[in-house]
């Protein structure tokens, strides 16, 4: 979850350039940063010595808080430099716990993306041998065991000075249980080693220079030839190399870069206050493009479904949603029963999998661990593997028998929304060509790029501020539908939670008399969504029962009724009117944050990828 960047090179602002990348990365863990720069250090002459010398010194920068709030001046100059932003896992949000972390001779400094879960049997032993530590992250404890490696190592004299930084580097990656990457910053040998297993590595190759980083976005400026890294591997860069090797044998390996065709501006927030409201207004191209480029593809995807015995959504959070979207979209357009589980769960769910069964993982990044566990658990069954994925070369896109990349560009905001729309766009697709009829579903599709512009409009918009204001000090938010609008539902009250910190809460329009309805007070805001189809009735019926004790009925519908406080006109666009009515829900989370003084792209404890259980 952690953000990484690192440089090797000719150029001499490698400080400024990590810096920058973190910034980046931001969305990734900003709970505090670090910074670790080469420097040369002459050494004096000595008596007898026959002539000067200069040895290499590292310096680390590091502090808590935003990197974004860091200026970008007054850096040392070098030519290599790592950094890191945090999301705090081991040990409190301080200024000690920030990375990056020294060994005791200071000469490596590491920065670490996981969790060592076996850190304290080893750093007892390392604790016996006279290590001292500082801090309280178990990223600690690699860095002092690969200083522990460095003076163990036998046969030192046979071995070149790099051959036994990455001896030591591999026996302490090698020795760690969990889902970790590390970057390993070496002022002996100059260079660094990178190794992972299940966090995202990124190499970037430049001319007489290399990068580094975590997501290969944060490397556009810079360079479009990329390397993602497998896992249990490792891979030594200096500025004129990069050299892979299998992490358990230490067998070279040859890696193919991959061109990247991404734009740099997608990556920029541009006229927009933040990247959130910005991703909101991306969703009618990445819809219209999605529609415009990829009907076969849709149609060999939709055959795999049709030719296998039984397929599973899986998903996290927002894909979650979306998954459970897929389920209604499957049954109502196609006559097919597909089933759906929370990527946590999936894994104590796979006994039933064969070799004919597919699982289709839905994921932004391609790097949340509990789909990627999932369906490594998956995979031990033998089960086809397909994924929607935003990212290009991540872990799930490797791992996937059959992939489409989502196509909506780089999403910075952590709280996720066009690669969400993204989703739902596939999905009716997916449905209309199993059900033989995927010109319909583009025309739906067509109607609800329509509506989302009517909504984007500036009056439209005043109307969502203006609710948003009125609801910024309420404690609860209720948000209800039945049928393809209770995902949505749930949607809404996730990124009302996400954004503004307000508890907000979707159910099931029908279950409110099953006990939900007892939290209902005079004044609770109740958001009901009321579709044009054969839910409208008895949806209507349950925000009936929430205005009958006190609730205040905001209503998200083709038609307005007597019973909203609030109404929020919508298109009918068929299946795809679920696409128009939860972008009112983000913009609501948004403007909620507003409202709040919250930054919406960047909400408390949470981060953009989850690698960590």
């Amino acid at each position: 979850m952690c953000g990484i960047f690192a440089y090797i090179g000719k150029r001499k602002d490698a400080s400024l350039l990590v810096i920058r990348g973190l910034k980046a990365l931001e969305y990734r863990g900003y709970d505090s940063w670090g910074i670790a720069i080469l420097k040369s250090k002459v050494i004096p002459i000595q008596p007898g010595q026959k002539s000067k010398n200069s040895k290499q010194r590292i310096i680390i920068i590091k502090q808590a808080g935003r990197i974004s709030d860091v200026s970008e001046s007054n850096f040392p100059d070098s030519n290599f430099a790592l950094g890191h932003t945090r999301w705090a896992t081991h040990g409190g949000v301080n200024d000690i716990n920030a990375h990056p972390h020294f060994d005791c001779t200071h000469r490596i400094a590491l920065i670490h993306n996981g969790i060592i879960e076996n850190y304290d049997e080893i750093k007892k032993k390392l604790l016996d041998s006279h290590h001292r530590f500082i801090s309280e992250t178990d990223t600690e404890v690699a860095a002092h065991l690969i200083e522990e490696n460095l003076k163990n190592i036998k046969n030192q004299e046979e071995k070149s000075r790099q051959d036994i930084f990455l001896e030591a580097v591999r026996l302490a990656f090698n020795r760690f249980i969990g889902l970790n990457a590390i970057i390993v910053m070496d002022a002996e040998t100059e260079s660094f080693i990178a190794a992972k297993n299940g966090s995202p590595l990124v190499i970037g190759k430049g001319q007489d220079e290399n990068f580094l980083s975590s997501d290969a976005h944060a490397l556009l400026p810079y360079t479009k030839h990329v390397y993602f890294m497998e896992d249990d591997e490792l891979i030594l860069v200096s500025k004129d190399k990069i050299l892979a090797y299998e992490a358990k044998t230490k067998k070279q390996k040859n890696i193919a870069f991959t061109s990247l065709s991404w734009n740099l501006r997608s990556a920029d927030k541009g006229k927009y206050p933040h990247f959130m409201l910005k991703e909101i207004f991306d969703q009618p191209k990445v819809i219209e493009d999605i529609i415009s480029d990829n009907s076969k593809q849709i149609r060999d995807f939709s055959k795999l479904i049709k030719d296998s015995y039984g397929t599973y959504l899986v998903g996290c959070g927002t894909a979650a949603y979306a998954c459970l979207s897929g389920t209604y979209l499957f049954s109502k357009i196609a006559g097919r029963h597909v089933n759906f589980a929370v990527g946590s769960e999936f894994g104590y769910l796979v006994d039933f999998l064969t070799p004919k069964s597919l699982v289709l993982a839905l994921s932004q990044s391609g790097e949340t661990i509990d789909v990627v566990e999932a369906i490594k658990r998956a995979k031990q069954k033998n089960a086809q593997i397909g994924a929607l994925v935003n990212v290009l070369g991540s872990t799930l896109y490797r791992l996937s028998d059959y992939k489409v990349l989502l196509g909506a560009g780089v999403e910075k905001a952590v709280v996720s929304t066009k690669a969400f729309t993204a989703k739902l766009t596939y999905l009716v697709l997916l449905a209309y060509s199993l059900a033989g009829n995927i010109k319909r579903g583009k025309q739906e599709l067509r109607s609800a790029i329509g509506a989302i512009d009517e909504i984007l409009a500036k009056q439209y918009l005043d109307r969502i501020k203006k609710l948003s204001k009125a609801l910024c000090r309420k404690d609860h938010i209720y948000v209800i539908g039945r049928g393809l609008s209770y995902p949505i539902a749930l949607e809404t009250a996730l990124k009302i939670k996400e954004a503004s910190y307000i508890h907000a809460e979707g159910f099931a329009a029908g279950e409110l008399k099953h006990g939900v309805i007892a939290l209902a007070e005079d004044g609770t805001p109740c958001i009901a969504f009321l579709p044009n189809d054969e839910t409208y009735g008895a949806s209507l019926a349950g925000a009936m029962e929430m205005k009958a004790r006190g609730g205040y009925i905001i209503g998200i519908s083709f038609k307005p009724h007597s019973v909203f406080d609030y109404y929020f006109p919508v298109r009918d666009c068929s299946v795809a009117s679920i696409i128009p009515s939860v972008v009112i829900g983000q913009l609501l989370g948004y403007y909620l944050a507003v409202a709040r003084n919250i930054d919406p792209d960047k909400p408390r404890n949470l981060a953009k990828s989850v690698t960590v259980k």
